[in-house]
């Protein structure tokens, strides 16, 4: 019988890889918590109504991408594909702008696209995603990307380059979409079919494309950024002013938009040339109106995403390979010693130590083999004879030195062990 595999760019996380995903989720906490974040989670599973109000009726998530069907009533439910509308959805239910603690989110999870799986890009894939609300001062667009940047250093993450733009309001989009669409138009016939249909529908998406003879193209556009209303120039330039106090640098894109429709004033990308096409390992941006068109208050919103999958491959690129081992091993020779070494590995493990032991009645020799394979700190070596003489052997793997302790006193010997030895590595 033929075995059952996994959907296509639906890909499993196996015990040797989740190292990589424990330390970028492990740090972002850290990092989000310290500048005043919370954590929240929403379903996986939306109504369509959700994603087709915010992200836009015309943009290629919406029309190629979800993962859209009717349950038994009727009922039209879409498999997230991006965490925003989600978490704005929560905000508006919840009634969590009566909270005062309730303005700045996180969260992580699985987002789902119909797309062509490819390097760093899945079907099912994970984001890292903060969100802020009720704050219009561009200083929190600076700090959101400052923060960014914090991140990816403590991940020790280089290479990657900060793009920025403005995308202006709706009062300056106006007039440009039309001087856009001109210039679109005229040279309709050169554009591939997917810009050709986007021109009148959403001309704004044509900047989206990654065809080369699209690019080329609309390198003659005319850029939105050189026509944004004073209201929205001076909201950029406090931004670029405080980026630069804070020391982090920027690059000015004034072809970036972003592939949603809520973006609006300040957006952002981080790019990478180590990914191939698909360079952008995240990015974001404000969506001012986005909480009132969802059907709650008239509150600001800026936020950011960071796919997963792309910045662990840059961090295997750049970093060695984050190992997790037992600071114990357990070595048991004989009946005795295999219920008395059980119970001393459970107490270990209940204050904090991970252990592992042997289940099976090996020889010494092949014990210590993977001991050496987990790359365990320290083996105790408990056998029957030793039960006798109440004592057991202690070996640290790393300076190959070993001794005899008591029986009775093994759990806070490689307590004390443990700690005075962390605590010097940590002075060195």
């Amino acid at each position: 019988m033929e075995s059952i595999q996994a959907i296509k760019g639906m890909n499993d996380i196996l015990p040797d890889q989740i190292q990589w995903w424990q330390l970028v989720e492990r740090t972002a906490r850290t990092i989000l918590e310290n500048f005043g974040y919370r954590e929240i989670r929403t379903p996986i599973l939306e109504k369509t109504e959700l994603f087709s109000r915010s992200i836009g009726e015309n943009t290629d998530i919406v029309e190629k991408e979800m993962y859209t069907f009717a349950d038994r009533k009727g009922e039209w439910l879409t498999l997230r594909p991006e965490a925003t509308a989600s978490i704005v959805r929560a905000f508006i239910q919840h009634n969590l702008q009566a909270d005062p603690l309730a303005r700045k989110f996180y969260a992580m999870g699985p987002m789902f696209r119909y797309e062509r799986p490819q390097k760093g890009r899945y079907r099912q894939f994970y984001q890292l995603d903060a969100e802020v609300f009720g704050v219009e001062d561009p200083m929190l667009d600076a700090e959101l990307m400052n923060m960014l940047r914090v991140f990816l250093e403590q991940l020790g993450l280089s290479g990657v380059v900060l793009h920025i733009n403005s995308l202006g309001c709706p009062e300056c989009r106006t007039p440009y979409r039309s001087v856009l669409q001109k210039f679109l138009v005229e040279n309709a016939a050169d554009f591939c079919p997917d810009c050709q249909r986007r021109l009148h529908v959403n001309p704004l998406r044509v900047f989206d494309c990654k065809v080369e003879r699209c690019q080329k193209i609309i390198e003659n556009a005319p850029m939105l950024l050189d026509s944004i209303c004073e209201d929205c120039r001076d909201h950029f330039e406090a931004v670029r002013s405080y980026l630069e106090r804070l020391q982090t640098k920027y690059e000015i894109n004034p072809r970036m938009v972003r592939g949603l429709d809520y973006y609006m004033r300040t957006t952002f990308e981080i790019i990478t040339d180590r990914l191939g096409a698909q360079n952008a390992v995240g990015g974001g941006g404000r969506y001012d109106g986005l909480v009132r068109d969802l059907g709650g208050p008239d509150l600001p919103g800026i936020g950011f995403a960071i796919g997963m999958e792309r910045l662990i491959l840059l961090l295997q690129q750049q970093r060695t390979e984050p190992k997790r081992s037992p600071s114990m091993f357990i070595a048991l020779l004989g009946d005795r010693a295999k219920q008395e070494g059980f119970l001393i590995a459970q107490q270990l493990r209940s204050i904090g130590i991970e252990t592992e032991l042997d289940y099976a009645k090996h020889s010494l020799k092949s014990q210590m083999r993977r001991a050496d394979k987990l790359t365990a700190r320290y083996v105790l070596i408990l056998g029957d004879d030793e039960i006798l003489a109440g004592v057991a052997q202690f070996r640290d793997m790393e300076s190959k030195s070993q001794s005899t302790i008591p029986l009775d006193r093994v759990v806070p010997m490689i307590k004390n062990t443990i700690e005075n030895n962390a605590e010097t590595a940590a002075n060195d």
